[in-house]
């Protein structure tokens, strides 16, 4: 039985040459970055040149990015130290945020106090941003907090539009790009935003490592502390091979960008071409111009087909979620689909269904067959 995998939305592949990177670094500059002898001198000059790779695919200076363990560490070090550290009282953000900003925002919101308010969600998925302008009319020292790519439905923020409103009035703007990152091109310079973060495993790279843009002067203060690591941001021996990695990752998903997007969006094109054939009725949850890479469709299925039809379609072989793999194990319905859909439409069964370059047509003709098993 072939091994289908339509999940990338949840993690990728690690692509060969990141894998040879990350254990030619383990094996040969094994040497804590922080020590002064020769090892960790090759240690630091590993780490100072992925820092540099990374900093050039984003056109951003090379001290602006700062390593972390993963995008869920960034978002909650942003968060936390824009209120304690540069004072802010309100922050913007939505409902349909990837829960590492929306639960930050909450526990900030109950210990310290500050406002929160989250801008309208359209019935396709998209912010409203007339709504955005008219609640940033307030004087109050704010941060907005909106998504690049949503995690479930693939829609697709115009962040630079929403820097340039932010900047306008004179606003702090961050942005979850851990969905965005290696898939779409981003120059920090072209458009005003304070802060960003990006996961590795998100393009293909590894688990465990991510790193935050991190504007130059912004004041961000230490989420915890011990030694000088990171410009003294981010207290603890870096994971040299695991930055290594993701920097290895990141150039070659942008150096193939063009042809790997061209070969995925073809594969979401005849998707949709194939559900219009065999399952009439299916709707697409969001915009139909999401990120080329994703698809969240709600299947005409009764509900009663619902609770086991991941189960099913594991047994045979084929790995695809209803929604974020970082909410796995809830029995609660997407938060974001919530947001979008009725009570009843919720009952039936909606997938996220998310490809790679590694990902064919065949792939395609195995799901919508066990689709139709079902």
């Amino acid at each position: 039985m072939k091994k289908v995998y339509l999940d990338n939305a949840s993690t990728t592949a690690i692509r060969a040459e990141v894998i040879q990177e990350m254990t030619k670094v383990m094996a040969e500059d094994f040497g804590n970055p922080s020590s002064t002898h020769s090892f960790g001198r090759n240690g630091k000059s590993v780490l100072e040149l992925s820092r540099k790779s990374i900093a050039k695919q984003l056109n951003a200076a090379a001290q602006e990015i700062i390593f972390t363990s993963c995008g869920t560490e960034a978002n909650n070090w942003i968060l936390r130290s824009a209120v304690v550290d540069l004072k802010v009282k309100r922050i913007i953000t939505s409902k349909i945020e990837h829960h590492a900003v929306l639960y930050t925002v909450q526990a900030l919101q109950k210990e310290f106090g500050i406002q929160v308010d989250y801008v309208a969600v359209k019935s396709n998925g998209d912010i409203d941003i007339t709504d955005l302008v008219q609640l940033l009319s307030q004087d109050d020292k704010t941060l907005v907090s909106l998504m690049h790519v949503n995690n479930e439905t693939g829609n697709v923020l115009d962040i630079k539009r929403i820097g340039v409103i932010c900047a306008e009035h004179n606003v702090l703007f961050h942005s979850d790009t851990v969905q965005s990152i290696g898939k779409i091109e981003l120059d920090v310079q072209a458009f005003p935003i304070n802060f960003l973060v990006a996961s590795a495993h998100k393009f293909h790279g590894p688990k465990g490592v991510g790193f935050a843009f991190v504007r130059k002067n912004s004041g961000l203060q230490p989420l915890f502390y011990g030694g000088e690591q990171e410009k003294g941001l981010r207290a603890g021996t870096e994971a040299v091979h695991q930055i290594a990695g993701m920097a290895k990752a990141l150039e070659l998903s942008y150096a193939n960008l063009d042809t790997e997007r061209a070969h995925i969006s073809e594969l979401k094109k005849y998707l949709i071409e194939q559900l219009e054939i065999e399952f009439a009725g299916y709707v697409v949850n969001g915009s139909q111009d999401g990120l080329y890479n994703m698809l969240n469709v709600l299947l005409p299925f009764s509900a009663d087909k619902t609770a086991m039809i991941l189960f099913n379609l594991d047994m045979k072989g084929i790995a695809v979620s209803r929604g974020s793999a970082c909410q796995s194990g809830s029995i609660r319905a997407s938060h974001v689909l919530a947001e979008m859909l009725s009570q009843e439409d919720l009952k039936k069964p909606s997938l996220r269904i998310s490809f790679s370059h590694y990902n064919s047509k065949e792939d395609v003709d195995l799901l919508i067959a066990a689709l139709k098993n079902i």
